[in-house]
C-alpha cells in the first residue's frame, strides 16, 4: 500500500534539498497546527497547510489567503507534507522540485469544523490571518478558498480600479522650503501599478492597461509579494551614465516589443496600502510608507526626495543636465485628477 508522504519523497532528492525528510513525528496522533508560507518558486505563490491525519495537507494559493470575503481565490491540492515541513525556510537549490526560496509568512492553529475530500472547512487563528475559511473542491486538483467571515481589518476599503494623475503646476521654487520634499522631474513616461498577490497591473496616465508593452514590470509582482499597493511614477530609459535619456525612451515607446531598450520605474508615491487608501494622508507620510517598501530592483527603484535646500538640489540637478526638480509640499494630500500648487515643476 502507498504511504501518505509516498508523493512527497518520490519529488525529492533529499541529499540535494534543504527541505526535511519524513521522520518519526509524522504519523497519525491528530493535530491542529497550519502554516502558509511564501514560495519565491518559478511564479510565486503561497503554500497553504492543515495538519491533519499526521500530515500537512497541502495547497499552492497563487494569490495568497484572501483577506475578504469579496473575492475568492484559487487553490490548487498539491502532495501531502511531513509536520517537520511546518517550520521550513529556506532554499531550494535549481534543479529541483520547487526551487527557489520558501519563507513562512504566517503559522497558528485552527478549529476544524469539516475535513472532507472536497470542502474543508477551518477557522484560523494566526499571526496575521484570523477567521473562518472555507475551502472546496472545483474541479480534480483545482480548489478556491474563500473566507467566510467579515474583513479581519473592519476598515478595510476595495482598491479603486484606476486613479486619475494629480498633476504639478509649473512655477518657480517656493518660498520655504522646508515645507517641501524636492525631486528630480525625471521627464519620463507617468505610469501606474497595482499590485495585488504577487501579481501587477500596469496602466498609463489615461488608465489604460498598458503591462503587456512593458514586460519588465511583471517580476514586480514578486518584490511586493503580498502587499496591495496603488504605486505612482514615471518609466525611464536611463543612458550608459546613469541619466533619463529622453530619445532612447521615445525609441522604445515608438518600436513597442520591436524595441529592447531596458525601462526604470521610478516609483515616487504610494496611494494605497494593504486595504487602504491613503491619498488623503499628507505626502511626507506617503512616501515614508514608500520608503518602507525597499522596492529597489533591476527595471524599479523609490529614488530619494530631500527635505528642503530646494535651490542647492536644483542646482545639482542642473549641473547633471536633468530637466528640472519637482517640489511638493509635505503636508499635502494626493488629489487624484487636479492639478495642484502643492506640486511644483521647476525647470533646470
Amino acid at each position: 500500500m502507498a504511504e501518505p508522504l509516498d508523493d512527497y519523497r518520490n519529488k525529492r532528492d533529499f541529499a540535494a534539498t534543504p527541505e526535511p525528510a519524513p521522520g518519526p513525528e509524522d504519523g497519525p496522533a491528530p493535530g491542529n497546527r497550519f502554516v502558509v508560507q511564501e514560495h519565491h518558486a518559478r511564479r510565486l505563490h503561497w503554500d497553504f497547510r492543515l495538519e491533519h491525519d499526521g500530515v500537512l495537507v497541502s495547497w499552492a494559493v497563487p494569490k495568497g489567503v484572501p483577506p475578504d470575503p469579496g473575492a475568492n481565490h484559487l487553490a490548487v491540492r498539491t502532495e501531502d507534507h511531513p509536520l517537520s515541513y511546518l517550520g521550513f525556510e529556506g532554499e531550494i537549490p535549481k534543479g529541483n522540485y520547487g526551487a527557489g526560496v520558501v519563507t513562512v509568512w504566517d503559522s497558528g492553529t485552527y478549529e476544524c469544523e469539516k475535513f472532507g475530500p472536497d470542502e474543508v472547512m477551518a477557522v484560523l487563528h494566526g499571526r496575521r490571518v484570523e477567521g473562518r475559511y472555507v475551502m472546496f473542491r472545483t474541479k480534480d486538483d483545482q480548489w478556491m478558498i474563500h473566507r467566510m467571515d467579515p474583513p479581519q481589518d473592519p476598515t478595510r476599503e476595495p482598491m479603486p480600479e484606476w486613479l486619475a494623475p494629480m498633476l504639478a503646476t509649473p512655477g518657480d521654487l517656493p518660498d520655504g522650503d522646508a515645507e517641501f520634499g524636492f525631486e528630480v522631474d525625471w521627464d519620463g513616461l507617468r505610469t501606474f501599478v497595482s499590485g495585488v498577490g504577487g501579481t501587477v497591473r500596469v496602466r498609463d496616465v489615461d488608465g489604460e492597461n498598458v503591462g503587456e508593452r512593458f514586460p519588465e514590470l511583471a517580476r514586480l509582482g514578486r518584490a511586493l509579494g503580498s502587499r496591495e499597493v496603488i504605486l505612482d511614477g514615471e518609466l525611464v530609459a536611463l543612458g550608459e551614465d546613469g541619466r533619463p535619456d529622453r530619445e532612447r525612451l521615445d525609441r522604445r515607446l515608438d518600436g513597442a516589443r520591436a524595441d529592447t531598450t531596458p525601462l526604470t520605474l521610478m516609483v515616487y508615491d504610494l496611494l494605497y496600502l494593504d486595504g487602504h487608501l491613503v491619498v488623503d494622508r499628507p505626502y511626507q507620510y506617503r512616501r515614508a510608507a514608500l520608503e518602507g517598501l525597499e522596492l529597489r530592483g533591476f527595471h524599479w527603484q523609490t529614488p530619494a526626495n530631500h527635505v528642503g535646500d530646494g535651490a542647492e538640489f536644483l542646482g545639482v540637478v542642473t549641473d547633471r543636465g536633468l530637466a528640472g526638480v519637482v517640489a511638493k509640499r509635505l503636508s499635502s494630500p494626493y488629489r487624484p485628477g487636479e492639478r495642484s500648487p502643492d506640486w511644483i515643476k521647476v525647470k533646470a
